[in-house]
């Protein structure tokens, strides 16, 4: 399995690398690049006792110097606090304009190593190396990073793009069943905004909720469609000043569920599908969508071992009253993504408050 998905922008175009054993050759994928010697690497101890070593090994036989940062595991430690731990062991390591910075982990890791490397002498390059599905098919790819506020998720950050995204997906086999799940998500994502073919593909598998159920041709398409579809978009709207939206199709009411839950109780994934079929059902009552599309969309998150419920713990106005600090609110109304037809979807900042609480509450666990 092999191929190269070219990010075309206007300043800085990248390649997203997808290649069995990849993580093996990463330094010959780096080599071409003409970065500098220096390298940070960083990760988080669960994958880089896995992976640190080949990675090393990798770079270091590619005439790299390389240095390691570990930061903790989870959403919760996405936080300027951590960024810092970077900039210590940058400044530690003496990183210079010329020097690169690696992530090495899922979508948390790359969001601080990519932050990290904006901001560091007003910007250093940095590669993506994901490690989690999600990370693969959305997080490592298109430039975003920051860090979370506690009043909100990824309030804080830069568009900074990297030079290569390297995916191999021999990883995915020690990836947690969960893990796999969340990204599930993002990939059932692009189907619906984007690609009614995968959408279909994904349909007709008898199993989505664990990488061995997948057939090697299905984890192919999943792979290489969802990176064509974010590459393509992003080279249409690099800063998100409109197309590159609707690549947060769940991710309105999604957000909110993450925070108010404290980044514990539902990771993003979880948390994307339980806002898609929240939109989904919005698009719905707004005429927009017709039912049986929103129930096969409904129907696939199951599949995928996704919750479509929000978890009774959070309360409904607590989620409407979150919505006014997420970063798409435009002159104080929240835009949402409302699919059409699957493989279409519109931005939309029509949306009542009293349409949100009536989806949200008959979506609501009972207590």
């Amino acid at each position: 399995m092999k191929s190269v998905i070219p990010v075309e922008l206007p300043q800085q175009s990248y390649d997203i690398a997808i290649a069995s054993d990849g993580l093996q050759q990463l330094g010959d994928w780096m080599q071409p690049l003409n970065l500098g010697k220096k390298v940070l690497l960083v990760s988080n101890p669960m994958v880089f006792r896995r992976y640190g070593e080949q990675a090393i090994a990798s770079l270091t036989a590619a005439g790299f110097q390389v240095t390691h940062c570990l930061l903790p595991i989870g959403e919760r430690y996405k936080t300027p606090a951590s960024v810092q731990k970077i900039y210590d062991a940058a400044l530690v390591q003496r990183l210079e304009r010329s020097s690169t910075i690696v992530a090495l982990g899922g979508g948390v890791i790359g969001d601080m190593a990519g932050f990290a490397a904006a901001t560091w002498l007003r910007g250093i390059s940095f590669v993506q190396v994901p490690t989690s599905l999600l990370a693969m098919v959305d997080a490592a790819i298109g430039g975003k990073t920051g860090v979370n506020h506690p009043q909100g998720k990824n309030l804080i950050g830069a568009f900074h793009q990297p030079r290569l995204v390297l995916i191999d997906p021999q990883v995915l086999k020690t990836l947690p069943p969960r893990e796999f799940r969340a990204g599930m998500a993002e990939v059932i994502k692009y189907g619906i905004i984007w690609d009614a073919e995968l959408f279909n593909q994904l349909e007709a598998a008898k199993r989505l909720d664990q990488q061995r159920y997948l057939a090697p041709e299905l984890l192919q398409a999943i792979l290489s469609r969802s990176c064509q579809a974010k590459a393509h978009v992003v080279s249409k709207d690099e800063k998100e000043a409109g197309l590159r939206a609707i690549l947060n199709y769940g991710h309105t009411i999604g957000h909110a569920v993450e925070s108010l839950t404290g980044y514990r109780l539902v990771n993003h994934g979880e948390a994307v599908a339980i806002g898609m079929v929240a939109a989904g059902q919005t698009a719905v009552e707004m005429g927009l969508w017709d039912q049986t599309s929103a129930d096969r969309q409904r129907v696939l998150i199951q599949k995928a071992g996704l919750p479509i419920a929000i978890p009774a713990s959070v309360a409904i106005q607590n989620i409407v009253d979150s919505l006014q600090t997420d970063k798409k609110v435009l002159s104080g109304r929240v835009r949402f993504i409302l699919p059409t037809q699957i493989g279409q979807v519109t931005i939309s900042d029509q949306v009542e408050a009293a349409v949100i609480s009536q989806v949200l509450q008959v979506m609501q666990e009972p207590a």
